[in-house]
């Protein structure tokens, strides 16, 4: 394909030339598949778009052409805003608009009855579109997708779900072709794989790297604290670097987080500079205000999280700012590339440790930038919580051959393993509910028809399966908005941290400090306040694990033995370790074991991520309650895992055997509240649980009672059911992370090193200060109370003779 003149004159009007990547993707548009890997700023969107442009120049497509789906709403906003520019500038006859849960009811009417040339939408909202019976007449002349940020997507169920999609696309739209876009993959294949037809190739486009970014640690006038997560004792360096660049994006990893320091630093901002706060729990209001601003270039600094990593346009941002360690070098490298959006001008990135052994992770995730060496999970085969929801979504749009859908969905790479007995499980499910639940009519929603196609029962399910359609599972919220007639929303909290409330509290919320006045209509009525001591919004969000390949690059770092690199206060912490016990090592397990305040502590360094170490916490108590050692309690970090008990680790060997963990895991998850909360989510994202109604929307509270009825319903009538297989699946790969622990175990084998100290040492030492202490209800307790009897009555004279 060629550019058209219009297109060439627009280029040229500007002082540009196409980029190499971008003549390449223009002559490879014809490739069923490809996928396109560029640096941040390297015009990789408008690469993806230069095919479809070239095609609409001449004014002759009608409908739909080109479809842009993005992980981000604000990333198709902006995408949408920026796409205007050529098309307008070369006067070209392309109607371009977007889609997304933000799109008011009008105009996704009228994109159904009259599609745009181009739909910049969310894999949520195309589910959606292609739930009508009307899909195939709104997508028969589809000819392109476009997946931005690709490697996003394929982290999640939402990449599962986008690629059911696509296969459903494909067959409503046989000539469509799939281009990817991402500047951050760490297995390029796999990515290619994932986007493809299966089992069609997918060629990797690479574009010129660009040159390498500025990345180095902040410089403090103070040393990190030993523990928290808050990066506080920063804020006048960070400060500083505000004043000397035009934008910085300060991105923290939790919404609480970013709230807190937001609060701290519009404290310390004497000069009053012009700063925002940005992050998903903030109103749609709130979140375009700051987007507006920053488009604007009103604003010098924004405290953000993942809201704003994606590939949004922020032309005047030319510093970055992460505070925390970043847990994952994927991660850090798509956020420093927000800084300097420009393909010939390097990124310029700071990092805060919010902590002393942040320091160490922070060096780690510089090198790993420096090498190049992103960080990645290998995929596993595709959910089936997600394949269930799309069978019922696919009965939206009308009558179905199970023949053919089973056929279509093979070509998803994640799927291409599904066997036929297992796509049957997922159908029979979603027509009866399974055995245990085929008696109840509200589950029996698929009939078969003579014909031996499938549709729904009754058609007025519609409505509620197209309402619950996703695979985003947030935390239950309440809204928050200003009090009075009218108040304008602020943002909103999690329901238990509502629950916590009481008229007169205050909260931090969207950067302020708000009083809490009542709940009105499950709407969290507040008002300004004037306090300086809020309490602070718990948004749970996402919590981050350190990755295996920055844990592993920690480890390597401990045995360099000259550490030059690292801050003094750090590396003089790292001596101290070395002399008065050892520090951990890659292929072996080092446990520490010493005395402290009348308890024996026992350490483990997994370094297996924060998840997999609280697991490991559970499951060691759990064996050393059995080996009778008392144990009282523990807390888990990244890297670590602390207990105290009455007596002490002895023989750590014995305590980590394979086997005796496993058994320990599946003791612990039969009716652990883990397995019903996972339950839940898959309940929910398969259809069996509905979280929205018609005009209103489930409580957290009921949606956690009425799954923990089904969960046990399931549990004590039908153990096999489809949905507790699930459960454990998930549970076993999310949650707990067991797959990382048995990845440490094989790193380890028997290598297990057991240092006997008389006090605790100095990288045991923040553990101590660690918040959310895990008690252990066991044996220890009772033998405290007993001795605590005998004492009491001794010093009564009733001792037992």
């Amino acid at each position: 394909m060629e550019m058209p003149p219009s297109l060439t004159a627009w280029f040229a009007t500007r002082g540009w030339s196409p980029h190499p990547h971008q003549s390449e993707m223009l002559a490879r548009a014809d490739e069923p598949s490809l996928l396109l890997i560029a640096p941040t700023g390297g015009g990789k969107t408008l690469a993806g778009f230069l095919p479809t442009l070239a095609a609409l120049a001449d004014g002759s497509h009608k409908g739909l052409h080109t479809l842009y789906i993005s992980p981000l709403k604000a990333l198709a906003a902006d995408i949408k805003r920026n796409l205007r520019r050529p098309v307008e500038e070369a006067n070209l006859p392309i109607r371009i608009d977007d889609r997304t849960g933000d799109t008011p009811q009008s105009r996704r009417k009228a994109q159904r009855a009259d599609p745009p040339h181009i739909l910049l939408t969310t894999p949520e909202s195309l589910a959606l579109l292609l739930s009508y019976e009307d899909a195939p007449r709104m997508f028969a002349g589809l000819q392109r997708v476009v997946v931005d940020e690709i490697h996003a997507l394929a982290e999640s169920k939402r990449g599962d779900h986008l690629m059911l999609s696509l296969s459903r696309l494909q067959s409503l739209a046989p000539d469509m072709r799939r281009v990817g876009l991402s500047a951050t993959v760490d297995d390029p294949t796999a990515i290619a794989g994932f986007l493809a037809r299966h089992p069609d190739p997918c060629p990797i486009l690479n574009a010129d790297p660009g040159p390498e970014p500025d990345v180095s640690m902040l410089q403090t006038a103070e040393a990190p604290p030993w523990a928290g997560g808050g990066g506080r004792y920063a804020i006048p360096a960070v400060l500083e670097q505000v004043k000397r660049h035009k934008t910085t994006l300060i991105f923290h990893n939790t919404r609480a987080q970013a709230e807190v320091f937001f609060h701290h630093l519009w404290l310390a901002n004497e000069d009053a500079l012009p700063i925002g706060i940005h992050h998903g729990a903030l109103s749609r209001e709130a979140r375009e205000k700051v987007e507006h601003a920053m488009v604007d270039g009103q604003l010098r600094a924004i405290v953000c999280t993942g809201s704003l990593d994606l590939g949004i346009d922020w032309g005047n941002v030319d510093l970055v700012i992460q505070v925390g360690a970043p847990k994952n070098v994927k991660r850090l490298v798509q956020r420093i590339g927000r800084a300097n959006h420009r393909y010939n001008a390097p990124s310029k990135a700071l990092l805060v440790p919010a902590n002393r052994f942040e320091v160490v992770e922070c060096i780690a995730a510089l090198e790993a930038v420096r090498a190049h060496d992103l960080d990645g999970e290998p995929r596993g085969p595709g959910p089936r919580d997600v394949l269930c929801q799309h069978i019922l979504s696919t009965a939206c749009a009308g009558p179905f051959d199970a023949d053919a859908l089973f056929a279509e969905i093979k070509t998803c790479g994640a799927y291409q393993s599904l066997s036929r007995a297992q796509f049957d499980d997922c159908l029979t499910f979603c027509a009866t509910g399974g055995y245990a639940l085929r008696a109840y009519d509200r589950y029996q929603r698929l009939m078969q028809l003579p014909d031996g196609q499938w549709r729904l029962r009754d058609p007025r399910s519609t409505r509620q399966i197209r309402m619950n359609l996703g695979t985003i599972l947030s935390a239950e919220t309440l809204k928050v908005r200003w009090r009075g007639r009218g108040g304008a929303p602020l943002g909103e909290v999690e329901e238990e941290f509502a629950a916590t409330l009481t008229p007169g509290d205050t909260f931090l919320m969207a950067g302020q400090i708000v009083r809490y006045e009542g709940l009105r209509e499950l709407v969290i009525e507040v008002t300004r306040s004037k306090s300086k001591t809020p309490k602070v919004a718990t948004f749970y969000g996402t919590k981050f694990a350190t990755s295996t390949q920055l844990s592993e690059r920690i480890l390597r770092i401990f045995q360099q033995g000259n550490w030059a690199g690292l801050p003094a206060h750090t590396a003089d912490w790292l001596d101290v370790q070395k002399r008065v016990s050892k520090l951990p090592q890659p292929g072996r397990l080092l446990v520490e074991s010493f005395p402290m305040d009348g308890r024996a502590h026992t350490v483990a360094y997994g370094f297996a991520g924060r998840n997999a170490q609280q697991t490991l916490g559970l499951l060691l108590t759990q064996r050393m309650e059995a080996a009778g050692l008392g144990p009282m309690g523990f807390v888990a970090t990244d890297y670590a895992t602390l207990i105290w008990a009455l007596d002490p680790v002895k023989d750590p060997s014995a305590l980590f055997d394979r086997a005796g963990l496993r058994d320990a895991l599946e003791t612990w998850l039969a009716g652990n509240q883990v397995m019903k909360r996972t339950f839940r989510g898959a309940a929910i994202i398969s259809g069996l649980i509905d979280r929205n109604m018609p005009g209103k929307r489930k409580s957290g509270r009921q949606a956690t009672f009425s799954s923990d009825i089904l969960y046990d319903t399931l549990r004590k009538y039908d153990a096999e059911h489809l949905m507790l297989q699930i459960t454990r699946e998930e549970a076993m790969r999310g949650l707990v992370d067991f797959g990382r622990v048995e990845h440490m175990l094989d790193r380890i084998g028997d290598r297990i090193d057991l240092v006997e100290l008389d006090r605790l040492s100095p990288l045991a030492a923040p553990l101590f200060l660690e918040p959310g202490r895990i008690p252990v209800k066991g044996l220890g307790e009772q033998r405290l109370l007993a001795e605590e009897a005998t004492r009491l009555m001794t010093a009564a004279g009733l001792e037992q003779v």
